[in-house]
Parts: C-alpha cells; sequence; structure tokens
C-alpha cells in the first residue's frame, strides 16, 4: 500500500509558472500556461503529516477540459508520477523539499492537446483533491506545437506586442492607422475563450468541438466565422453604409472595446475589414496564435470564381458587374504547420473574418497557405480560389454594344495585388510581403502560376488601340476642405487625326470599391491632331464632394474616351485619396505609475464649415485602465482649432502606445498615436 500525502493547500505558483510560459502580462490572478512545457505545483503538506518518498508516495493526476470531458476525446487524461516528464504527452513528476513541508509537482501538457480552461485533480486511492484550475494554450515556444515560430523576435511580435499598425488608403498613399490590440487587458481572455463556446460547432456537439481545439487550422477557421455575425452571434457587424444604432467604423482604435461589449450585449455595431482583421488578430494572439494583420492594395472581389474581374460598363461609362477591385482589404495571416496538407505548406496561412462569400455554407475564409496562393495550388484548403484571386486576378474593362455585345476596352494584369503590407517585426515600418503571396508582377513565373490556376473558360484577349494615350494628372495638394482640380490627358501618337467623344467623371467611392454619389462631370466633342494632347480639366469642389463622400475620403475620377467610327474606346481611372488633418499630442510632465498627466490634443478644422458632435478618444496599454477615455468638446467653426485636454493615470510601467481617435459629424477616423514612456 502506497503512503498517502496529507494535503492542505495547492499553490498554482503564479508568478514563477506565468514568467517561464511568457504569460504574466496576462496578470497574477490566475494561473495561465502555455502548451507542452512544463509548469509547477506546490503542494503544502499539514504539519506532522508523512513526507513525500520517491517510489512509495505515488498519485494520479486528472486534467479535464470542456462540459463533456472524456478520455476518447482527450478533453480527459490521467497520468501518474515518472521520475522526469516527458514533452510529447501529459506527464509529472515529484520532489520533496527539504524542510519537509512541500511537495513540488512538475506536470507538462501534451504539445498537442486542446487549449482551454482546466481543472487539475489530484487521486491518492480514490480520494480525491482538487489543485484548482489553469488555462491552457498555443505555445509558439514549443518546437512541438503546431503553431512554433523559431525567431524570438518574431514571437515577441506577433503573439505579445499589443499594438500595431494597420495600413489603408491606395497603393501610391499608404497611411498606416496605429492600432490598439489589447490582448492581455483584464478579462479579455475569458471573452476569446467565450468566442469559441458560442461558435455553432460548439452548441451543435461539444465534445467534438473542445476536441478540435488541439488543431490551430480548426481554432482559426472558427475564429474567421465568429469573428462577423453573418450566421451566428459573432462579434461584429459589418455595414459600408448605414451606421444608424451604431458605432462608425472609423471611430474604433482598439479591440479591447469591442471584446467587451460583445461579452456585455452581443453583436456590436459596425465593422469593416481592417476593423474585423484587427479583431481576429487580437484574439488569435490571445490564444497563442502567431498572427499579423496584412493589407492588399488593389484587391480583387471575384464573385463568379473565373480568376478574372470583369469590369462591364454601358454606353454611358456607368458599371454595370458584380466584379470588384476595392482600393485595399484586410485580412490577417496566422502561423502553424499544415499537417492535413502536407509539411512544405507549414508558415503563414491567410483567413479573412470579413464576410464576402460562404465557405462550406458559412461566411468564413481560410486558413490557406501563403505557398498554396503563390504557387496557384488551388485545390488545397480552405478557400484558395477566392484569396488567390484577390491578389492575382486580371482585369479586363468591357462595354455593353447596343446589339448587345461586349467589346473589351481596357484591362491589366497587374493592377491587382499590389503592396501588400504588414508591420515590420520591432518597429513602426512598413513591411512589403507582396513577394510571399506572388512571384514579381508580369514575371515568367507569375504568368505560368496565373495560367496554371486558371482553370475556366479564359477571356479572349483583345488588343488595345495603340495609337491613343488616356491617363489622368492629380494635383499636388487635396486636403479634405478644398476645391481642386484634376486633368484627364488624350495624347495622339497616330499618323492621322481623332475624333472622340471625351467624360470625364468623379464620383464617391468607399475602400470596397462601392460607388457613391456624383461628385463632379464634364465632357467635350474633341479632335486630337496628330501627335498632339487635349486636355480636358475637372474641378472638384467641396461644396459638391464634402457630403457624398465617405469616411475613407476616397473619390473615383475616371477619364472615358469613345471613338464611335471605329468603335474605340479608352479609359483610365484613379483613386484620389483626400489629405487630412494631423493630430498634435502633447503631454504635460511625465508620466508616472499611478500619477495623473495630461494629453493636450489640438486639430485644425480644414472644411469651410462647422464641425458638431466632435470628441477626442485616447486609448493605450498600461495607460487608461484598459478602456477608452473620450472627451467631448462640441461644436468647431471652419479653419478653427479643435483643442481638449484629456487626464489618464498609467497603471504600468514602461514604454506604451497612446492612440488618440478625433470624431465629428463629417470628419471621422482621424488617428494618430504617441509612444509614451511610463516612470515607477
Amino acid at each position: 500500500m502506497s503512503q498517502v500525502l496529507d494535503i492542505e493547500r495547492c499553490d498554482l505558483n503564479i508568478k514563477s509558472n506565468s514568467s517561464s510560459h511568457h504569460t504574466e502580462l496576462f496578470g497574477e490572478e490566475r494561473l495561465i500556461v502555455r502548451r507542452g512545457q512544463p509548469f509547477n505545483v506546490i503542494l503544502h503538506l499539514k504539519p506532522g503529516s508523512k513526507g513525500f518518498t520517491p517510489g512509495e508516495t505515488t498519485f494520479t493526476l486528472t486534467v479535464e477540459t470542456g462540459p463533456l470531458p472524456r478520455k476518447e476525446s482527450d478533453t480527459k487524461v490521467s497520468f501518474g508520477l515518472h521520475e522526469s516528464t516527458v514533452d510529447s504527452e501529459w506527464s509529472a513528476s515529484a520532489t520533496q523539499d527539504p524542510s519537509g513541508n512541500t511537495v513540488s509537482v512538475c506536470i507538462s501538457s501534451s504539445p498537442n492537446a486542446p487549449i482551454g480552461v482546466y481543472s487539475l485533480t489530484l487521486d491518492q486511492e480514490g480520494q480525491k483533491t482538487s489543485l484548482g484550475q489553469f488555462t491552457l494554450l498555443f505555445n509558439a515556444w514549443c518546437s512541438r506545437d503546431a503553431v512554433y515560430m523559431r525567431s524570438e523576435t518574431k514571437r515577441q511580435e506577433y503573439v505579445l506586442a499589443q499594438h500595431g499598425q494597420i495600413y489603408r488608403g491606395t497603393f501610391k498613399r499608404i497611411k498606416g492607422t496605429p492600432w490598439n490590440f489589447g490582448q492581455f487587458e483584464p478579462g479579455i481572455l475569458d471573452i476569446c475563450l467565450k468566442i469559441l463556446d458560442e461558435n455553432p460547432k460548439f452548441i451543435a456537439d461539444a465534445d467534438k468541438d473542445c476536441s478540435a481545439r488541439r488543431n490551430p487550422v480548426y481554432v482559426t477557421r472558427v475564429l474567421s466565422a465568429m469573428v462577423n455575425s453573418n450566421d451566428d452571434r459573432g462579434v461584429l457587424v459589418g455595414s459600408w453604409s448605414d451606421y444608424t444604432g451604431g458605432v462608425h467604423p472609423g471611430t474604433w482604435i482598439g479591440s479591447g472595446d469591442i471584446l467587451r461589449q460583445w461579452a456585455e450585449s452581443g453583436p456590436v455595431c459596425y465593422g469593416q475589414c481592417w476593423v474585423f482583421a484587427a479583431v481576429a488578430c487580437a484574439v488569435s494572439r490571445t490564444l497563442g496564435i502567431p498572427c499579423r494583420v496584412v493589407t492588399n492594395f488593389g484587391s480583387a472581389h471575384d464573385t463568379d470564381a473565373n480568376l478574372v474581374i470583369e469590369k462591364l460598363y454601358n454606353q454611358d461609362g456607368e458599371n454595370i458587374s458584380d466584379d470588384s477591385v476595392w482600393n485595399f482589404h484586410v485580412w490577417v495571416d496566422s502561423w502553424m504547420a499544415r499537417p492535413d496538407l502536407g509539411s512544405e505548406f507549414t508558415g503563414w496561412q491567410t483567413s479573412d473574418p470579413t464576410p464576402q462569400e460562404t465557405s462550406d455554407g458559412v461566411f468564413c475564409c481560410g486558413p490557406c497557405p501563403l505557398k498554396a496562393i503563390k504557387e496557384g495550388e488551388l485545390t488545397k484548403k480552405y478557400d484558395a480560389p477566392f484569396i488567390f484571386a484577390e491578389v492575382n486576378a486580371d482585369v479586363v474593362d468591357l462595354v455593353c454594344l447596343p446589339s448587345g455585345e461586349f467589346v473589351k476596352f481596357a484591362g491589366s494584369t497587374k493592377s491587382v495585388g499590389r503592396f501588400i503590407s504588414t508591420k515590420s517585426v520591432g518597429s513602426d515600418e512598413r513591411h512589403d510581403i507582396t513577394h510571399q503571396y506572388k512571384y514579381p508582377e508580369g514575371s515568367k513565373e507569375e504568368r505560368m502560376v496565373y495560367e496554371k490556376a486558371q482553370h475556366r473558360n479564359k477571356l479572349q484577349q483583345q488588343g488595345e488601340e495603340p495609337g491613343l494615350h488616356l491617363k489622368i494628372k492629380l494635383a499636388d495638394q487635396m486636403i479634405v476642405g478644398s476645391d481642386f482640380e484634376v486633368y484627364a490627358v488624350l495624347t495622339n501618337n497616330c499618323m492621322d487625326a481623332r475624333t472622340c467623344t471625351f467624360l470625364f467623371y468623379a464620383k464617391a467611392v468607399g475602400y470596397n470599391g462601392k460607388l457613391g454619389e456624383s461628385c463632379g462631370f464634364t465632357s467635350d466633342k474633341v479632335e486630337v491632331p496628330p501627335g498632339e494632347e487635349k486636355r480636358l480639366s475637372l474641378r472638384l469642389e467641396y461644396d459638391r464632394y464634402g457630403s457624398a463622400i465617405t469616411s475613407d475620403r476616397t473619390i473615383q475620377v475616371s477619364a472615358i474616351t469613345i471613338d464611335k467610327q471605329i468603335t474605340n474606346y479608352h479609359k483610365s481611372e484613379k483613386i484620389i485619396v483626400l489629405d487630412e488633418p494631423d493630430i498634435d499630442i502633447k503631454l504635460v510632465g511625465d508620466a508616472t505609475v499611478n500619477q495623473s498627466v495630461t494629453a493636450e490634443l489640438t486639430l485644425l478644422n480644414p472644411l469651410p464649415e462647422s464641425l458638431q458632435d466632435c470628441s477626442f478618444t485616447i486609448e493605450g496599454v498600461g495607460l487608461t485602465d484598459g478602456k477608452p477615455i473620450t472627451a467631448k468638446i462640441g461644436t468647431v467653426g471652419p479653419k478653427q482649432e479643435a483643442k481638449a485636454s484629456v487626464e489618464f493615470s498609467p497603471t504600468g510601467a514602461g514604454p506604451s502606445m497612446l492612440l488618440v481617435n478625433f470624431d465629428s459629424n463629417k470628419l471621422k477616423n482621424i488617428k494618430s498615436s504617441i509612444t509614451v514612456v511610463v516612470k515607477e
């Protein structure tokens, strides 16, 4: 008969375990560890009880997770003591403190265990003692874990960094927006686990779902579906036009506020692609999956999966097609092995939580290996054809003649998938990762991949008229609120004169390519002598474009020339991103732990009209206690300064990022940030 320990209490040794498991930023309220790595708990024995004797004292430990723990599902595992732990499965070893009063138990979890909240029980010949609970996460530091990442600097960036940059605009005017992921803020881990527990797969079969949480591919696909609310009680409701009853997507500056609102009252209104991606990144990092936010400029939305974006126009130049090219689109890449596809597909995997098209009947997308996208391996799961088209589709412009015939008048093999961007490791600089998604544009390899990938009928390529050249020139200064001119230039390189109808118009456009109201139009009938050019100017006035543009502050200008005698069309298109005002941020005094400090915020209203409902919002990890602080300042007159002083009390020492957002009825989505070094 073995010797039984008389246990008074169990110390989960939270501080020491958290430090070795890179979870200390979660705080010390409970034990949070990463799988495949040992952690220690200390058993305090009752005074006078017999101590631990190796070989004589034996006990069994049981770990359980989920509502229906089962041995067959690996959600319940029992294991005894050994001389030392092993790194391939649940195991334990024990040693006695020289004083004889405590026993240190070293427990190693399986690197393939399901993540989640576990209970820990000690069994001595049927006498069971509850030792407490711990939360198990994916482990990028463990070489046997599917999310293992070799580089420490990359683990610091893609798992532990709480701040990031999200890139938006157009490929010619790329702008980084600071974002607070806040994965270690109080309560966020519980909310992320709640997201898993509210997904329809868990509701349908909790045992199967909890067991599948061992696999980061499965968890990432669940998150792709649950970050949007289209099929479930997911986190965010998407809207690209009407924001009644919710928050404009451009107002958010961090993921934590969104996740807390969801946990309290269900789906949050509203999100657009960068918000969906930022929330998905925050949740992934919280659960231990290395993740980065990625922006694709010139992002194709291929509705019929033929890998060609067909932009159809009527004879008045109006777009009548379903396919579209977004100025930019934002998704996430997550790092993991793909044993289901083969070791060559280990690495970054794209998933997209923005609801665009269904996958297996659900609004989700991915994860799909970047290697499969780059090589055109479109049979690899998940959703490779859709993602491939986003970065590599050819664009064809077709005009519908009165006969019903479609005639090609423009096209490009190079306009989709440009300057694919993410934040650099360890700095706020932009890192171009286009080469990870595709071969150099126009290269032999890129064309070969495209031809291999295109397994539907390809549109007949028709040559363009070589003699006429149409381009648009923009003004140097295009500040929101100002009036300015743009020009369309038609050059005739033919041997004879050409007479054309010249149309030049501007429309407000969302970043997703959806056109809004017209904000400028002019037309002319021009004769262009050989070797000469004709210019057509279009004046864009704030009185017209101000009420039409979205918070993206983007305008699409299009020039079309039509030579009806020889049925010849030319088209040029550009996206204008209007410059926004800067927010000036100044701290009054030094930032010190638990002492109030004031941020003075200033923004010049560039508009020729007053701004209503003006406010500044600040947020920062360790600076604002996990919640945004808003200062409402009412009305700001034309060309006047909006000013606010906002107090906050830092709670943690060290460097952090203070994010600032300005909001009003006419100017939204104005953001800035500064680094704040908090002293003890």
